[in-house]
């Protein structure tokens, strides 16, 4: 079984060329709320944006019917033309809030279901793409991006969908008043809508350039404030500053340039107004001699031209940040649309038997995407219940070889199977079940001991805890802590010593009582004096299971059933400790005087 996987990080990328329409595509795809009742919201538009041209409307007949009328002014008139104005502007107002009101809705719930898709997806994610985005790049796609888009959606699109629909109302009723000055005041802001391309592409591009140093700038202020200790025993205050500054730096010339494209567009708009009220003015005088052309008329089309230039001018700004959510769109698009290295086989997925698991690597070899192998026609088998160290040099390819039995990765060629069956049939539910991996440092969450142990087994109770911290031998340890189950860890843990988090991982993994038990050298960083007790609770969490160790330790190998040694991502050796000490001139002979002589025996 074989297969050739593109970098997932560079197709993750790819979400940055989406054309527009394929972007709002893919949006609504992904946010089908986004569509909910938008026929009455668009009604609701319309309805909203007739209501403006009541007033020059209104205008237009009191000059010319109610004041200066063949039968002299008509008072009567001028009243009814004033309620009707005033009902329409309160039928326009609530037309409006409706509007506004399902718009914000409908969009945020839009939005909502796109952050949490996204928020899901992250962890869907390829380890190595993971791993090669900044973190707080990555987290930005699902945050401030999804900001950029709920601000535009919910006023930028609400003004495009008003101002739209008002230059075309008010279009209609100049055409009614007077074509020539309808032609004037198009010839005026032809130069701006023919440019408008061509300023929508170079902000697309702008903007896009934007979103990314958001992401370069939020990574280069979270990498310093979790490695805080680290940055204040070496006294690299001052670069770590001026990385951040570089970052503002790059993140301010990238804002101000696409924002250039703005302030020119918008100064178009500006120009093209002056114009078209400079040129009814004139045309619409020259009209008056020649044609029927009344005072009325004339100042009703100075308002219509403000109705008119008034969108247009806020539809570059709007262009502006329709450009700005676009561009933050394909980024979190761009998650969406990268396929996760690991495929759910779904409900035809297979449950692995409770029980010690037997292991078996089907001639097994592992690349990342445009790497060498790491790991080469790896054949073996694991017996269940047995005890397993794994070692070799750094870079041996020892952690790959836990990535894939704990099904982190998927091989290029060859089978993981697990009591004979594929890691890749198995549901993932019935995997996480039975095998569990402990990495070389427990990450602990920003809670007490107890949730964080219960990630082992969200429904356990304090008393099951207990219970299992006692088997473990952590009892005594528990009840020396201030709040014990109650203790909070702080970030990352950072509010116990690196043995404690240890403890809780370690007692998170007994709860879980997995069938399969993965050790990234769970005592390689704790302190001296919980070793013993790291120890004592490792002997009685392997008790009745399979364990796979990746040993880098002489204790953990000596300790093991079997040895397994890695060389350069090919198994080179295997047997018991006593068996391969004696084979002299061997890999394992060879680490093996290497930890004697580091570790004086």
């Amino acid at each position: 079984m074989s297969a050739t996987k593109p970098s997932t990080a560079t197709r993750m990328d790819t979400g940055e060329d989406i054309k527009a329409m394929e972007t709002l595509r893919l949006g609504v795809k992904h946010s089908p709320e986004l569509r909910e009742g938008i026929g009455v919201t668009l009604l609701l538009a319309v309805v909203a944006s007739c209501g403006q041209i009541v007033v020059p409307i209104a205008v237009q007949q009191t000059l010319d019917r109610g004041l200066n009328g063949p039968d002299g002014p008509q008072l009567g008139y001028v009243a009814w033309l004033g309620i009707a104005a005033f009902v329409a502007i309160v039928v326009t107002s609530v037309a409006s809030y409706a509007m506004t009101s399902r718009l914000f809705a409908t969009s945020e719930r839009g939005l909502a279901t796109l952050r949490t898709k996204a928020f899901r997806h992250v962890h869907d994610l390829p380890l190595l793409t993971q791993n090669t985005e900044r973190r707080g790049a990555l987290v930005s796609r699902v945050t401030t991006d999804v900001d950029q888009v709920s601000q535009f959606l919910v006023f930028g699109g609400l003004i495009f969908v008003v101002s739209v629909g008002q230059i075309v109302v008010a279009t209609v009723v100049m055409l009614l008043y007077s074509w020539e000055l309808t032609v004037v005041v198009w010839l005026c802001f032809a130069p701006l809508f023919l440019s408008l391309r061509w300023f929508q592409q170079r902000l697309s591009a702008a903007y896009t350039v934007v979103r990314h140093q958001v992401g370069v700038l939020l990574g280069a202020i979270s990498e310093p404030v979790v490695g805080a200790a680290v940055v204040r025993s070496y006294g690299v205050e001052g670069r770590t500053q001026q990385r951040i500054d570089d970052a503002i730096d790059s993140w301010q010339n990238a804002y101000t340039h696409a924002q250039t494209y703005t302030v020119v567009s918008f100064s178009l708009g500006g120009i093209s107004g002056g114009l078209a009220n400079a040129g009814v003015i004139v045309v619409g005088v020259l009209l008056g001699f020649t044609s029927d052309m009344t005072p009325g008329r004339i100042l009703a089309f100075a308002f219509l031209v403000t109705l008119f230039v008034g969108p247009v001018q806020m539809g570059t700004q709007i262009l502006t940040d329709a450009q700005n959510a676009i561009a933050s769109w394909r980024r979190t698009l761009g998650i969406l649309e990268t396929p996760g290295d690991l495929v759910d086989p779904g409900p035809d997925g297979v449950t692995l038997p409770r029980g010690p698991i037997d292991v078996t690597f089907d001639h097994v070899s592992f690349a990342y995407p445009g790497g060498p192998p790491v790991l080469v026609d790896v054949d073996l088998r694991i017996g269940a219940g047995t005890r397993v160290a794994i070692v070799g040099e750094t870079g041996s390819g020892k952690s790959t070889f836990a990535k894939l039995l704990t099904r982190l990765m998927d091989p290029v060629e060859g089978a993981v199977l697990l009591d004979g069956i594929d890691v890749r049939t198995i549901r993932p539910e019935s995997l996480r079940r039975s095998v569990v991996l402990v990495p070389q440092e427990g990450f602990l969450f920003d809670d007490t001991i107890a949730a964080n142990v219960r990630y082992g087994r969200l429904e356990a109770t304090e008393e099951e805890i207990t219970a299992s911290a006692l088997e473990l031998g952590l009892d005594d340890w528990l009840s020396g802590l201030p709040r014990g189950l109650a203790t909070e860890v702080g970030q990352r843990g950072e509010l116990m010593s690196a043995g404690e988090r240890q403890l809780v991982a370690l007692l998170r993994a007994h709860l879980a009582d997995p069938d399969l038990l993965v050790l990234d050298e769970a005592t390689s960083a704790v302190d001296p004096q919980l070793e013993m007790q790291i120890g004592r609770a490792l002997e009685r969490l392997m008790q009745s299971r399979t364990s796979v160790t990746i040993a880098h330790r002489l204790s953990t190998a000596e300790n093991a059933d079997e040895v397994i040694v890695v060389d350069r991502g090919r198994v080179v050796q295997r047997g018991p400790h006593a068996q391969l000490v004696q084979e002299s001139g061997r890999p394992y002979a060879g680490l093996h005087a290497s930890w004697i002589s580091q570790h004086g025996g």
